[in-house]
């Protein structure tokens, strides 16, 4: 098993969160980090509901790409299990979100405390 960090940036469907993957590969230091780019849509939810959103998607697909990273989308009727459950899969040890509409402050972030106290070990960066 390798000694590096499994990184998982979350993001949603806005080109806007290219900085949160650019955040996630400069936290990659060694051959032995491996980096993972996430978005997960809650089943009811409208998906790529217009041409933008589909855009935007195309858009992190390709800047995942070229940092060396999959963009994996994911539909789930709970959306933080499935963020959990695939942090829990790939044996991620370091996570990056972004600010909440609220604050920019881990405690103020709901879906981050969810996941927090899903995955205790796992360091959280709120950008």
């Amino acid at each position: 098993m390798s000694s590096g960090k499994n990184i998982m940036v979350c993001v949603t469907q806005q080109k806007t969160c290219e900085r949160l993957i650019m955040e996630g590969y400069n936290a990659v230091k060694s051959d032995d980090d491996k980096l993972f780019v996430i978005h997960v849509v809650n089943e009811k939810d409208k998906f790529l509901n217009n041409s933008s959103d589909g855009e935007a998607l195309e858009y992190l697909f390709n800047v995942s790409k070229k940092v060396g990273a999959d963009l994996t989308v994911l539909r789930s009727k709970d959306v933080v299990k499935a963020m959990a459950d695939f942090a829990k899969k790939h044996n991620i040890t370091n996570i990056i979100m972004g600010t909440s509409p609220d604050s920019d402050d881990l405690k103020d972030h709901k879906i981050a405390m969810e996941l927090k106290y899903m995955l205790p070990f796992v360091d959280f960066a709120i950008i």
